[in-house]
């Protein structure tokens, strides 16, 4: 029994980062989409509303967006989503990743724009049973 448990260890322990990676990417790609809800002039009423993603302006946010490598850690991997920081708007000196959390956690107004939570979600409850099935097996039911 012992080998058999082995065996499943090391199965696991090589296909976690490439479940991983296809999970960042699968979330990657619909906070891309999300923080593109139309489009407006800078200056400009959104066409957005709150509670859903963030209209367009310059691009700067979705370009902001990408994930970094997957790492081996003592408990297992990680893998991180979400906006490089440096990049700034032609029109602003406020970086992507501030503007990005601002719109995710709240304006002074109130209003909430989400992307990337919406992607997590997304990620965790769509996308990431049929990775975990491609990567370990239809054996593996749920992963918690």
């Amino acid at each position: 029994m012992t080998a058999v448990f082995t065996k499943v260890s090391a199965q696991g322990i090589a296909r976690t980062p490439i479940a991983l990676a296809d999970l960042a990417d699968a979330i990657l790609k619909q906070a891309k989409t999300n923080a593109s809800n139309g489009s407006h002039a800078w200056g400009t009423p959104t066409p957005a509303r709150p509670g859903e993603g963030p209209a367009r302006i310059s691009g700067t946010l979705v370009r902001s967006l990408a994930r970094t490598s997957v790492n081996r850690t003592v408990t297992g991997a990680e893998v991180r989503v979400g906006t490089q920081p440096g990049m700034a708007p032609p029109y602003s000196r406020t970086p992507s990743s501030k503007y990005g959390s601002y719109l995710e956690q709240g304006l002074k107004n109130g209003a909430r724009y989400p992307f990337l939570t919406t992607a997590f979600v997304f990620g965790v409850h769509v996308a990431a049973p049929a990775i975990y099935r491609k990567a370990y097996g239809d054996g593996w039911k749920r992963l918690a």
